[in-house]
């Protein structure tokens, strides 16, 4: 990184490239506000060094950054030296760039549990899937949910109260009359019918609702996973690693198909929601350990607007070393982390020259994205560090390195954009604006499609955002052979493409940090 900058050249002032009305009795602000140009700061962003930090940052010396292990630990730490060699300062004081994530890595814990008497057993009947602390308690009633779906178009958790209880729910999604799915109309699969998707989102409707445990029953699900937690409970190899909160948690049991009928005889055929009596003891022993990792942040101050915050993500984590290879994620994320780090650069020469930024911009680097967007949860459920009201867009980076095999349309010099315009009109024409004037990069929008099968708005850590309504764009450039594997590697980065893209970034930060007016939320989603 570049430790001084030529900055003595003049700025001019440019103006809009979208149209704009005058007149003395008011002002309409375009796209692309009157502003210094940036494209000096910018020009700091560099292929060389982006290559020289990326060719470090996901080198075998960092161990693939696994989420708490030795080589994530000396990620954030490298991190953390970038940005005090850049005297870019922490918004937690000092010299205390580490948010701490509190995570529990969690081995596969045991059930005795048993219905009006009779004992059901684990991995042939029910498996733990979530259980934060010892449990040892005697049920009396259940609510069941049916499908244990909550969304806009349907819920099943609108007319009764679940607060502090068990829930029971089951697999799948009803249907109209039309053969349709209820959330979406259409025949496509949702999140609420989609494997694994739906698995998770119905365990977020049963936290969301304020539910003590959920109990559901997959019988295609649990044939899959049963055989799997039973090897991993035999072996004693810890598991999955989940956000540690300050309360107990959610509760989560898989069943089968008979366990699901003792609890409620008539499961397969009603999905009416309903409180049921039942006779049930559970006992869990807790086998979890606690470990910590940790985010990294840094802050330039707003000059105008200081209380505003523009977020700036990438994770810094990847997937560790496996069966004796180690997977660097020279892309996935390490593209991304570096970008933002040539961002900060450039920002921070904006700054030296007098032109720093009116509004706060944050950059924020996640930990535990490979884990379940922890990190990203961890900032915007349990502790965000400047209020999310005030949080005006995240812009985040996850894989843009590299070039799309499947891409056969089109040139190289493109990126894929997400989520831009689900939230904010005004964000999506800004960033439309910003690479016309200044990039011209293919803003292909491919994956943005509601019914994108691969669901990559949901995948990486602009989504613990959006959720809050807080306008975001996920930038990408599609998977490819590499993909979480040991051959993600620094030589195969196209460089050219890394820094042109990560220029688009920062263009399109500068104009939402500057411009005069913040964005307009004018598609929030509402409960």
């Amino acid at each position: 990184m570049k430790k001084s900058l030529l900055l003595g050249v003049a700025f001019a002032i440019v103006t809009s490239c979208g149209t704009s009305s005058k007149s003395s009795a008011n002002t309409t602000q375009t796209n692309i506000s009157e502003q210094i140009d940036p494209s000096v700061y910018a020009s700091t962003i560099t292929s060389a060094e982006l290559k020289t930090m990326l060719y470090k940052y996901a080198s075998d010396e960092f161990e693939g950054r696994d989420t708490g292990a030795k080589g994530q630990k000396m990620a954030v730490e490298y991190l953390k030296q970038k940005y005090i060699d850049m005297n870019i300062p922490t918004p937690l004081g000092g010299d205390d760039y580490f948010q701490e994530v509190p995570l529990e890595k969690q081995k596969v814990a045991k059930a005795k549990l048993t219905v009006n008497g009779d004992v059901f057993k684990s991995f042939e009947d029910q498996i733990v899937l979530m259980v934060s602390n010892d449990v040892d308690t005697t049920i009396k009633n259940i609510v069941y949910v049916g499908y244990g779906i909550d969304d806009e178009n349907y819920s099943d958790y609108k007319t009764i109260d679940v607060k502090g209880k068990y829930v029971l729910a089951k697999s799948g999604e009803p249907k109209d009359t039309g053969g349709n799915f209820v959330t979406s109309g259409t025949t496509d699969a949702t999140k609420w019918t989609n494997g694994r998707q739906s698995l998770s989102s119905k365990r977020e409707a049963a936290i969301a609702n304020g539910a003590l445990g959920l109990i559901y029953m997959d019988g295609d699900l649990f044939s899959r996973y049963s055989n799997f937690y039973q090897r991993q409970a035999e072996s004693g190899v810890a598991g999955r690693l989940s956000l540690k909160t300050n309360d107990n948690g959610l509760i989560m049991l898989m069943i089968n198909e008979t366990l699901g009928k003792a609890l409620h005889a008539s499961i397969i055929e009603e999905s009416t929601p309903k409180e049921i009596e039942t006779n049930v003891t559970l006992e869990i022993e807790n086998k979890s350990e606690s470990i910590t990792s940790e985010n990294v942040v840094a802050y330039i101050k707003g000059s105008e607007r200081p209380d505003e915050i523009v977020v700036l993500s990438a994770h810094l984590d990847h997937e560790g070393i496996k069966n004796g290879e180690i997977y660097n994620g020279a892309d996935d994320d390490g593209s991304g982390t570096v970008a933002i780090l040539e961002i900060a650069q450039a920002f921070k020469a904006a700054e030296k020259a007098g032109h720093g930024p009116k509004r706060s911009i944050l950059f924020l680097h996640v930990t535990g994205e490979e884990k379940g967007l922890l990190g990203s949860r961890h900032y915007t459920d349990n502790d965000p560090i400047f209020p999310l009201e005030d949080t005006v867009a995240d812009l985040n980076i996850d894989m843009i390195g590299r070039t799309d095999p499947e891409r056969t349309i089109g040139t190289r010099n493109y990126v894929y954009l997400i989520g831009s315009d689900k939230l904010s009109t005004d964000l999506h024409n800004l960033s439309e604006d910003v690479n016309s004037k200044y990039t011209n990069l293919e803003l292909d929008y491919k994956f943005n499609a509601e019914d994108d099968p691969n669901r990559f708005y949901y995948r990486s850590d602009h989504y613990n955002f959006a959720k809050n309504n807080i306008p975001v764009i996920f930038y990408f450039n599609g998977t490819h052979a590499d993909y979480h594997k040991p051959s993600d590697t620094p030589d195969k980065i196209e460089y050219d493409l890394l820094e042109t893209r990560a220029k688009l970034v920062f263009y399109t930060a500068w104009e939402v940090a500057n411009r005069d007016q913040r964005l307009v939320v004018d598609k929030a989603v509402t409960e």
